[in-house]
Protein backbone atom coordinates (compact mmCIF):
# COMPACT_ATOMS: atom_id res chain seq x y z
CA UNK A 1 0.00 0.00 0.00
CA UNK A 2 1.53 3.15 -0.99
CA UNK A 3 1.62 6.21 1.50
CA UNK A 4 0.02 9.75 0.87
CA UNK A 5 3.37 10.68 0.64
CA UNK A 6 6.46 9.71 -1.65
CA UNK A 7 9.63 10.38 -2.19
CA UNK A 8 11.18 10.50 -5.87
CA UNK A 9 14.43 10.03 -6.78
CA UNK A 10 16.31 10.28 -10.38
CA UNK A 11 18.19 7.39 -9.57
CA UNK A 12 17.09 3.86 -8.03
CA UNK A 13 14.97 3.36 -4.72
CA UNK A 14 15.56 3.16 -1.75
CA UNK A 15 18.78 5.74 -1.59
CA UNK A 16 20.81 4.02 1.05
CA UNK A 17 23.35 7.12 0.78
CA UNK A 18 21.11 9.85 2.23
CA UNK A 19 18.60 7.39 3.47
CA UNK A 20 19.55 7.81 7.16
CA UNK A 21 19.41 11.84 6.23
CA UNK A 22 16.52 11.18 5.13
CA UNK A 23 14.95 9.62 7.87
CA UNK A 24 15.97 11.89 10.63
CA UNK A 25 13.38 14.01 9.62
CA UNK A 26 10.66 11.75 7.57
CA UNK A 27 9.01 9.26 9.25
CA UNK A 28 9.98 5.83 8.05
CA UNK A 29 6.13 4.92 8.00
CA UNK A 30 4.50 7.69 6.49
CA UNK A 31 6.80 7.75 3.38
CA UNK A 32 6.94 5.59 0.64
CA UNK A 33 10.49 5.69 -1.70
CA UNK A 34 10.36 5.59 -5.48
CA UNK A 35 13.07 6.28 -8.35
CA UNK A 36 12.70 7.01 -12.06
CA UNK A 37 14.83 3.93 -12.66
CA UNK A 38 13.53 1.51 -10.44
CA UNK A 39 13.99 -2.43 -12.37
CA UNK A 40 15.62 -1.20 -15.10
CA UNK A 41 18.84 -2.55 -16.04
CA UNK A 42 21.83 -0.61 -17.09
CA UNK A 43 21.25 -1.51 -20.49
CA UNK A 44 17.80 -0.03 -20.01
CA UNK A 45 18.40 2.90 -18.63
CA UNK A 46 21.40 3.45 -21.42
CA UNK A 47 18.72 3.11 -23.88
CA UNK A 48 16.00 5.53 -22.69
CA UNK A 49 18.33 7.93 -20.67
CA UNK A 50 21.71 8.42 -21.94
CA UNK A 51 22.97 11.93 -23.29
CA UNK A 52 23.19 13.00 -26.89
CA UNK A 53 26.13 15.51 -27.37
CA UNK A 54 25.12 19.19 -26.43
CA UNK A 55 22.32 17.67 -24.02
CA UNK A 56 22.01 19.11 -20.16
CA UNK A 57 22.99 16.51 -17.57
CA UNK A 58 21.87 14.70 -14.70
CA UNK A 59 24.00 12.25 -12.41
CA UNK A 60 22.59 9.92 -9.89
CA UNK A 61 23.09 6.57 -8.28
CA UNK A 62 22.09 2.95 -8.88
CA UNK A 63 21.34 0.45 -6.18
CA UNK A 64 25.02 -1.09 -6.69
CA UNK A 65 26.45 2.26 -5.61
CA UNK A 66 27.34 3.38 -9.31
CA UNK A 67 26.77 6.65 -10.70
CA UNK A 68 24.75 6.86 -13.63
CA UNK A 69 24.59 10.37 -16.78
CA UNK A 70 21.50 11.01 -18.63
CA UNK A 71 19.90 13.30 -20.29
CA UNK A 72 17.93 16.19 -18.09
CA UNK A 73 14.96 16.38 -20.89
CA UNK A 74 14.50 12.56 -20.47
CA UNK A 75 14.64 12.12 -16.93
CA UNK A 76 11.94 15.41 -17.09
CA UNK A 77 9.57 13.43 -19.29
CA UNK A 78 10.16 10.16 -17.16
CA UNK A 79 9.71 11.95 -14.12
CA UNK A 80 6.58 13.08 -14.79
CA UNK A 81 4.70 9.91 -16.09
CA UNK A 82 5.90 8.76 -12.62
CA UNK A 83 4.04 11.81 -11.09
CA UNK A 84 0.82 10.76 -12.80
CA UNK A 85 1.55 7.62 -11.31
CA UNK A 86 1.93 8.58 -7.87
CA UNK A 87 -1.30 11.06 -8.16
CA UNK A 88 -3.52 8.35 -9.50
CA UNK A 89 -2.52 5.87 -6.48
CA UNK A 90 -3.15 8.34 -4.67
CA UNK A 91 -0.02 10.25 -2.89
CA UNK A 92 -0.72 13.90 -2.17
CA UNK A 93 3.03 15.23 -1.54
CA UNK A 94 5.87 14.25 -3.82
CA UNK A 95 9.26 15.31 -2.68
CA UNK A 96 11.65 14.93 -5.47
CA UNK A 97 14.96 14.09 -4.47
CA UNK A 98 16.65 15.82 -7.78
CA UNK A 99 18.58 19.42 -7.21
CA UNK A 100 17.95 19.78 -11.00
CA UNK A 101 16.75 22.47 -12.73
CA UNK A 102 12.28 21.53 -14.56
CA UNK A 103 10.74 23.72 -16.02
CA UNK A 104 7.60 21.49 -16.74
CA UNK A 105 6.54 19.30 -14.16
CA UNK A 106 3.13 19.49 -12.81
CA UNK A 107 0.87 17.64 -10.27
CA UNK A 108 -2.98 17.88 -10.77
CA UNK A 109 -3.43 18.08 -7.04
CA UNK A 110 -0.73 16.66 -4.91
CA UNK A 111 1.78 19.10 -3.89
CA UNK A 112 4.90 18.89 -5.56
CA UNK A 113 7.96 19.79 -4.12
CA UNK A 114 10.67 20.82 -6.20
CA UNK A 115 13.99 22.03 -4.89
CA UNK A 116 15.38 23.68 -7.89
CA UNK A 117 12.44 26.02 -6.86
CA UNK A 118 13.13 26.52 -3.20
CA UNK A 119 16.57 26.19 -2.57
CA UNK A 120 18.29 28.72 -4.78
CA UNK A 121 15.43 31.35 -2.99
CA UNK A 122 16.13 29.90 0.48
CA UNK A 123 19.62 30.05 -0.03
CA UNK A 124 19.48 33.82 -1.38
CA UNK A 125 17.81 34.74 1.81
CA UNK A 126 20.14 33.35 3.51
CA UNK A 127 23.56 34.80 2.13
CA UNK A 128 22.27 38.08 1.31
CA UNK A 129 24.68 40.23 -0.51
CA UNK A 130 27.62 37.43 0.70
CA UNK A 131 28.99 35.22 -2.09
CA UNK A 132 27.61 31.51 -2.05
CA UNK A 133 30.14 28.94 -3.17
CA UNK A 134 28.24 26.27 -5.04
CA UNK A 135 29.75 22.46 -5.12
CA UNK A 136 28.13 20.10 -8.47
CA UNK A 137 28.67 16.73 -9.67
CA UNK A 138 30.10 17.03 -12.89
CA UNK A 139 32.15 19.76 -15.02
CA UNK A 140 28.81 20.02 -17.31
CA UNK A 141 26.39 20.96 -14.90
CA UNK A 142 27.87 24.45 -14.15
CA UNK A 143 26.49 26.48 -16.95
CA UNK A 144 22.91 25.00 -16.21
CA UNK A 145 23.31 26.25 -12.32
CA UNK A 146 24.76 29.22 -13.46
CA UNK A 147 20.96 29.90 -14.55
CA UNK A 148 19.41 28.21 -11.57
CA UNK A 149 21.52 30.58 -9.15
CA UNK A 150 20.83 33.75 -11.32
CA UNK A 151 18.81 35.84 -8.86
CA UNK A 152 21.74 35.47 -6.16
CA UNK A 153 23.12 39.03 -4.91
CA UNK A 154 26.13 38.05 -5.85
CA UNK A 155 27.13 35.52 -8.94
CA UNK A 156 28.36 32.32 -6.88
CA UNK A 157 31.00 30.48 -7.59
CA UNK A 158 31.51 27.00 -8.20
CA UNK A 159 33.37 23.46 -8.08
CA UNK A 160 32.99 20.14 -8.93
CA UNK A 161 32.98 16.86 -7.07
CA UNK A 162 30.88 14.01 -7.14
CA UNK A 163 29.12 12.41 -4.12
CA UNK A 164 28.89 9.12 -5.96
CA UNK A 165 32.68 8.77 -7.06
CA UNK A 166 35.13 11.48 -5.19
CA UNK A 167 37.07 10.33 -2.35
CA UNK A 168 37.31 12.80 0.29
CA UNK A 169 40.22 14.44 -0.56
CA UNK A 170 38.48 15.59 -4.09
CA UNK A 171 35.75 16.94 -1.92
CA UNK A 172 37.45 18.75 0.68
CA UNK A 173 40.17 20.46 -2.03
CA UNK A 174 36.70 21.63 -3.96
CA UNK A 175 35.29 22.98 -1.13
CA UNK A 176 38.78 24.87 -0.26
CA UNK A 177 38.86 26.37 -3.81
CA UNK A 178 35.55 27.96 -3.52
CA UNK A 179 36.59 29.67 -0.12
CA UNK A 180 39.94 30.74 -2.12
CA UNK A 181 37.40 32.43 -4.71
CA UNK A 182 35.47 34.46 -1.69
CA UNK A 183 32.62 31.97 -0.85
CA UNK A 184 31.71 32.68 2.14
CA UNK A 185 28.69 29.98 2.55
CA UNK A 186 29.07 26.55 0.69
CA UNK A 187 26.30 24.79 -0.58
CA UNK A 188 26.24 20.83 -1.72
CA UNK A 189 23.83 21.24 -3.99
CA UNK A 190 23.04 17.81 -5.07
CA UNK A 191 20.77 14.79 -3.32
CA UNK A 192 23.36 12.47 -2.75
CA UNK A 193 25.51 14.52 -0.74
CA UNK A 194 25.81 13.23 2.96
CA UNK A 195 26.38 14.63 6.24
CA UNK A 196 29.55 12.66 6.31
CA UNK A 197 30.52 15.26 3.59
CA UNK A 198 28.86 18.60 5.60
CA UNK A 199 31.08 17.70 8.46
CA UNK A 200 33.92 16.76 6.61
CA UNK A 201 34.16 20.13 5.00
CA UNK A 202 33.39 21.90 8.51
CA UNK A 203 36.62 20.25 9.73
CA UNK A 204 38.43 22.05 7.07
CA UNK A 205 36.65 25.77 6.40
CA UNK A 206 35.56 28.30 8.57
CA UNK A 207 32.63 29.22 7.24
CA UNK A 208 29.21 27.53 7.07
CA UNK A 209 28.07 24.51 4.91
CA UNK A 210 24.35 23.74 3.77
CA UNK A 211 23.30 19.98 2.55
CA UNK A 212 20.09 21.32 0.36
CA UNK A 213 18.61 17.91 0.80
CA UNK A 214 18.72 18.58 4.52
CA UNK A 215 17.06 21.25 3.92
CA UNK A 216 14.54 20.19 1.83
CA UNK A 217 13.71 16.96 4.31
CA UNK A 218 12.92 19.56 7.43
CA UNK A 219 10.70 21.58 5.21
CA UNK A 220 8.95 17.95 4.03
CA UNK A 221 8.82 17.15 7.42
CA UNK A 222 6.35 20.04 8.50
CA UNK A 223 3.93 18.52 5.39
CA UNK A 224 3.12 14.91 6.83
CA UNK A 225 0.16 14.78 8.68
Amino acid sequence: MITTFATLTIGQAPRSDIMPLLMAHLPAKSVTHVGLLDGMSTEQIEQRYAPAEGDAVLVSRLLDGSQVTMAAHRVERGLQEKIDVLEALGCMTILLLCTGEFKKLRARNALLLEPDRIIPPLIGAIVGEHRAGIVVPIEEQIVEQSNKWRKLSKPPCFAVASPYISDDQTIIEAAMRLAQQGAEVVVLDCIGYTRHHAELLKKHLSIPVLLSNVLMAKLAAELIV
